[in-house]
């Protein structure tokens, strides 16, 4: 079984950047079915696609948030990461990792997630 585990630090001062770490297990994050992503939700809000990363390293990001958004990864350690630099307090919101089926964009495995909040 695939899963995956957030992890980084839950509290972020404003203007900083934001770091997590995504941790896979049960796969290989260099298959090339699949696209490693994050997705976020902000209190009361839906569901955000921030942006993905390829079995080969190709990045995508949602434009809205391309300009603060960088996602990479450590294969050796099995590992993909996000970094959202300048951060407000309306970054808040928590933080998951998905599995991206390429073929039909269906999300097949999530990490629980991970609350970050955003406060000096």
């Amino acid at each position: 079984q695939v899963q995956l585990q957030e992890s980084g630090p839950g509290l972020v001062k404003p203007s900083q950047t934001l770091s997590l770490t995504c941790t896979v297990s049960g796969d290989s994050i260099t298959t090339t079915y699949y696209s490693w992503t994050w997705v976020r939700q902000p209190p009361g809000k839906g569901l955000e696609w921030m942006g993905l990363i390829t079995y080969d390293g190709t990045t995508h990001y949602n434009p809205s948030l391309k300009s603060r958004t960088s996602i990479s990864k450590d294969t050796s350690k099995k590992q993909f990461s996000l970094q959202l630099s300048s951060v407000t307090p309306e970054d808040t919101a928590g933080y998951y990792c998905a599995r991206l089926i390429n073929a039909g964009w269906v999300f097949d495995y999530w990490g629980q997630g991970t609350q970050v909040t955003v406060s000096s």
